[in-house]
């Protein structure tokens, strides 16, 4: 019985990154969508500060870290198969569990392509 609801999960999740990838592929642009004054867009990667970072902490306006990475996550939210899990760490480090297994490898490239920066040491 576990068996069969991680296998159907699993391919949930699968399934719902694919139909997300077809999203962007389509010409929609996620990077710079924050409703945030600090708008990242067309600037290259930055440097941010964990206390820039944690002003960043809702679901209008998520950003996260990941291995010391900066992510504007905020037009991923709605769209996130593990629902408000995404908002969890809204502004903070997310690195746990994001490397959790309830994720398909394909999210590793995925995220990507919200990279905004790194993390100020």
């Amino acid at each position: 019985m576990m068996i069969a609801l991680f296998g159907l999960l699993l391919g949930f999740l699968v399934s719902a990154l694919f139909l997300i990838q077809g999203k962007r592929a389509s010409g929609r642009s996620h990077k710079g969508q924050s409703n945030d004054s600090t708008n990242v867009k067309d600037k290259g990667p930055k440097s941010f500060t964990k206390a820039e970072v944690s002003l960043h902490n809702r679901r209008t306006d998520c950003w996260i870290i990941i291995k010391d990475k900066v992510y504007d996550v905020t037009s991923y939210v709605e769209e996130h198969p593990g629902g408000d899990a995404i908002l969890d760490h809204a502004g903070d480090d997310s690195t746990e569990g994001f490397f959790g297994p309830q994720h398909a490898t394909r999210v590793f490239d995925m995220i990507e392509d919200f990279y905004i920066g790194d993390l100020q040491k």
